[in-house]
């Protein structure tokens, strides 16, 4: 049994902390954990720096992270005009996102869902026309900081028009999310045939209890971020991401292949907290893994 880590700290992760870190620091976090054997990094972010500062200067990080024959770099892009800052650099893979309810998605990103939707169909076919993968999130998959309680059938029929894209991940944007609701939408979106994954957070500590039953389920990648460190500047009390390291000890327990060695990312984490000046969320950093060297 084999799962894809795709490294999110240096977009998801650095977005929501309080200091804003010059693009050199962002991009040498993103050529750490690519040296620790995580196949994707989602190295920035080309998003309006007015609105988060923390992603100011995406093509100056792209362009100091180390491309690597198995490496893939990443970047967001929530709109047309993302995209074409994208274009112009060397960044292999586009992640596209959008909210799957109309309150979060108008503040998130000042418009209606079927209006992210039909951006997000352009940018996948710009994406493929320029040679490059393109990845789609539904952000709020589980449940949203304004609405509540999301229906799995509008997660659903959305990506069932999302299928030209080389993947799609459900994200548990606020946390709120179980075992039994990644299984069944997972469950339910098997049949599109396009390989999937799970964004998550760790808000109401499931987020590993999600991750596992994901792996069970046949997810093909996991967005991790190191540390925990994470959030959503636009979701009221959204904490951080399930830490890569901490994901990465159960896997191995559990005999799943990730092909990243996690002593080198607990070596990227305990930088990382000299960096940020405060102890991260991520527990096994903090301990080392079992039993130890």
């Amino acid at each position: 049994m084999a799962v894809a880590i795709c490294e999110v700290g240096p977009r998801d992760g650095l977005q929501n902390e309080p200091d804003v870190l010059a693009p050199d620091i962002r991009a040498e976090l993103a050529n750490r954990m690519a040296r620790t054997g995580v196949p994707r990094v989602e190295a920035a972010s080309f998003v309006n720096p007015e609105r988060v500062p923390q992603m100011a200067g995406a093509e100056e990080v792209l362009a100091a992270v180390t491309p690597g024959e198995n490496l893939t770099r990443a970047a967001l892009v929530l709109n047309d005009r993302g995209y074409e800052r994208l274009r112009a650099t060397s960044c292999e893979e586009v992640h596209v996102a959008f909210c799957v309810t109309e309150t979060f998605n108008q503040r998130n990103q000042g418009r209606s869902v079927q209006e992210s939707l039909q951006q997000a169909r352009t940018i996948v076919t710009a994406a493929h026309e320029d040679g490059r993968r393109a990845t789609v999130t539904l952000a709020a998959s589980f449940g949203c900081p304004f609405e509540g309680q999301v229906d799995p059938a509008r997660v659903l029929g959305l990506a069932e028009q999302l299928t030209d894209a080389d993947e799609i991940v459900f994200a548990d944007t606020i946390g709120v999310g179980v075992p039994s609701q990644v299984k069944k939408l997972l469950a339910g979106a098997e049949h599109l045939g396009t390989p999937l994954g799970l964004h998550l957070h760790n808000t109401r500590n499931t987020g590993y209890a999600n991750a596992y039953a994901a792996v069970e389920a046949g997810v093909a990648v996991l967005d991790a971020s190191v540390g925990g460190i994470g959030g959503c500047p636009f979701a009221p009390r959204a904490t951080g991401n399930i830490a890569t390291e901490d994901l990465l000890y159960m896997l191995d327990k559990e005999g799943v292949d990730t092909g990243v060695d996690i002593d080198e990312v607990i070596h990227v984490a305990e930088w990382l907290e000299s960096i940020l000046g405060r102890r991260l969320t991520g527990q096994l950093y903090r301990v080392g893994p079992f039993p130890p060297p």
